[in-house]
């Protein structure tokens, strides 16, 4: 399915502690509307550490193949050296292959690794499994110097205690307290004699390939300081995804409360409790010596708040952002100077926003949404002409098939959730992937994997006529339900959607004409011929009256949301149906529409080339430019901070006014092949 499918056998053995290792992998996966309890018996929020001294030389070319579930921390003689992997399936579980020469001395060094099983069923990771490890390979020219075994010294990591969860049991809130035996255990000078020996984890069931895409990389932000009697406040000047660090001296035992928002209060305090239904309150407990922060989960937030125990003193404070490597590679294509704002958050938010996966938001869930990251992926592409993201956005998506053949809304997690429309939404992406990159080879790897996903909406969903109706999935039309202008199919959330609609049948028409693309351009059959299934949706939706589409069969309701997507598609009976859809947008407003319905109407201005249109619906003022004067810093998850009742600061899919707003040429454009251009 992928172009980078590097499989691996290991000399090492995954370990772990005496809690997980003879335990049994819990099935968390199923359809959605399944009732499915899952009877999870590993201890949460487990902070689990590893060390090993190996011999090797510094003059050799060195790497290491390393996995862990759910996630590591790397340590090379007390130097932090990486973090990972990206989230995977157990059949298609990633490591990371990293060159670790620079951080090797003659003689004696120190492997220690930090890993962290979460356990909580979530759209992180594949977790709540009772799966926990570690795997390791050490290679030094062609020989494996060191690989994981019982020899390892693990222990559990004392200084992190739970302060609940936040979000939709995203993460937990940590409680770090300083001074305890596991404090400075990647340090060489680190004694290490009470540790027990690791154990082989029993029940195995991975398959270990190459993480496809690039390790994080890091940035130190540096705050602007304000002081008052019982604390200091930092803002680190915009929104950024990681960890924040700080040293501290106190008496044993002072509690140092720490408040992170990603936004002030009306008074100038912060918003700790975000309006995404996060709140970031965490403690920290002081040793009574020189003490270091240290925290092991990310949050996304621009402020942090220290409220300081009388006789403590709190200094170096530091953020530091985490983020996929980015270069910019694009430049702007239009000529007004207003639109420079909304390019500079598109882009900021693409390169502090996209992490080891393409995520909808920073804070609520850290999903791996399909839908979302359609859009997110291209703008990504457009933006650092690099794939790697969109294709692994796809290929993780793909995988999920094993669970439903019509793939699920988050991909490589233990969340399962279904939504009717964000595989179709795929086919338009590729077809855009490829106008602007030439690459036939990854569509033709998609291929196979593309038709059976068409081939079951038909088979489970498509009625006499070619419709479809009767979805065991939520149709979610546009969110949130206040932007979808009165639709009138039911399409409340997570509902199964029984009523024959416009929007999940233009969807599907609009797969089925993508999908035929496809097939010319890598030389396949064309895949079906779509007459009469577009017929019947003219049939059935469209009032020759209006030239407009109704929402649903035996409805004469008119929304906005049922128009935009023929639209994108160009799909109407008649020459006059253009005009009166543009009529409809002017009518409604393009901000009566959101994260789901702007993006059709820009697509459709951009292939009928009003491209004046285009750019004064980008320069709307109720669009992004009130984001930006509501102090955006990364795109929200709407048009404003209220637009919905648990909006995100920090969330990428708007980000996708970047598409429409780059010049519409890459380098990647000069490497077509002639019959493509």
């Amino acid at each position: 399915m992928t172009i980078n499918n590097v499989q691996r056998t290991f000399h090492g053995k995954w370990i772990t502690i005496d809690d997980f290792c003879a335990l049994t992998p819990v099935n968390v996966f199923h359809r959605q509307l399944e009732t499915c309890h899952i009877n999870s018996l590993g201890p949460q929020n487990s902070h689990i550490l590893f060390r090993k001294w190996f011999d090797a030389t510094n003059d050799k070319q060195t790497y290491i193949y390393i996995s862990a579930d759910d996630y590591y921390k790397l340590y090379i003689n007390g130097h932090f050296v990486c973090q990972g992997p990206a989230p995977g399936y157990p059949f298609h579980y990633y490591y990371n292959k990293v060159d670790i020469t620079p951080y090797l001395r003659n003689g004696r060094n120190l492997i220690a690794v930090h890993s962290y099983y979460q356990g909580l069923i979530n759209r992180v990771w594949v977790s709540g499994d009772d799966r926990h490890g570690l795997i390791l390979d050490i290679e030094q020219g062609n020989q494996i110097i060191l690989a994981s075994d019982e020899s390892f010294l693990c222990t559990r990591h004392t200084g992190f205690e739970p302060l609940g969860t936040i979000g939709y049991s995203t993460q937990f809130m940590e409680k770090y307290v300083s001074g305890t035996s596991c404090e400075g255990f990647e340090k060489t000078d680190y004694e290490d004699r009470h540790w027990q020996n690791a154990r082989l984890r029993q029940n195995t069931d991975y398959d270990l390939y190459e993480q496809p895409s690039k390790m994080l990389v890091f940035e130190e932000i540096q705050p602007t300081l304000s002081r008052d009697d019982q604390g200091i406040t930092a803002d680190f000047g915009a929104i950024y995804v990681g960890n924040l660090y700080a040293e501290a001296t106190g008496a044993p035992g002072d509690r140092i409360a720490i408040f992170a928002a990603q936004e002030l209060e009306e008074d100038n305090s912060l918003r700790w409790k975000l309006r995404c239904n996060c709140e970031y309150k965490e403690e920290w407990i002081l040793s009574g010596g020189e003490d270091t922060l240290n925290q092991f989960d990310y949050k996304a937030f621009r402020y942090v708040r220290f409220d300081i125990p009388e006789g403590c003193t709190i200094h170096n404070i530091s953020l530091k952002a985490r983020h996929y490597p980015f270069e910019l590679k694009a430049v702007p294509g239009f000529q007004d100077e207003e639109l420079m704002p909304i390019w500079n958050l598109c882009v900021n938010s693409i390169k502090y926003g996209v992490q080891e996966v393409i995520q909808d938001c920073m804070d609520r869930e850290k999903g791996n949404y399909l839908g979302d990251g359609c859009y997110t992926a291209l703008a990504h592409y457009v933006l650092t002409q690099d794939a790697s993201m969109l294709k692994k956005l796809l290929d993780d998506s793909f995988r999920s098939s094993f669970i439903n053949k019509g793939l699920m809304t988050c991909a490589a997690c233990s969340f399962m959730q279904e939504i009717a429309e964000y595989p179709l939404m795929v086919y338009h992406m590729l077809v855009r992937y490829y106008e602007l990159s030439g690459d036939r080879e990854y569509l033709d790897t998609c291929y196979d994997t593309l038709t059976d996903i068409l081939d079951y909406y038909k088979m489970t969903y498509a009625q006499e006529n070619g419709l479809l109706c009767n979805l065991d999935k939520w149709c979610i039309v546009e969110w949130p339900p206040n932007y979808q202008g009165d639709y009138a199919a039911n399409v409340s959330e997570g509902r199964v959607c029984t009523d024959m609609h416009s929007v999940i049948n233009a969807h599907y028409i609009g797969a089925l004409m993508c999908m035929n693309q496809i097939s010319e351009i890598t030389g396949h059959p064309k895949y079906c011929d779509t007459t009469s299934v577009i017929k019947a949706f003219y049939d059935t939706f469209y009032d020759p009256d209006s030239k407009l589409f109704r929402d649903m069969k035996g409805c004469d309701h008119i929304s906005l949301i049922a128009n935009v997507f023929p639209f994108m598609y160009g799909l109407y009976p008649d020459e006059n149906t253009e005009q009166a859809i543009l009529n409809l947008i002017e009518n409604k407003g393009f901000t009566s529409v959101m994260l789901f319905g702007a993006y059709p109407i820009l697509e459709g201005l951009r292939r009928t080339k009003k491209k004046d249109l285009m750019y004064r619906y980008l320069n709307d003022e109720n669009a992004w430019k009130k984001m930006l004067r509501e102090g955006a810093t990364t795109t929200f998850e709407g048009w404003s901070k209220d637009a919905k009742w648990n909006t995100s600061l920090f969330h990428l899919t708007l980000s996708y006014a970047a598409l429409f707003l780059f010049d519409g040429t890459l380098a990647a454009d000069t490497n077509k092949h002639t019959e493509d251009m």
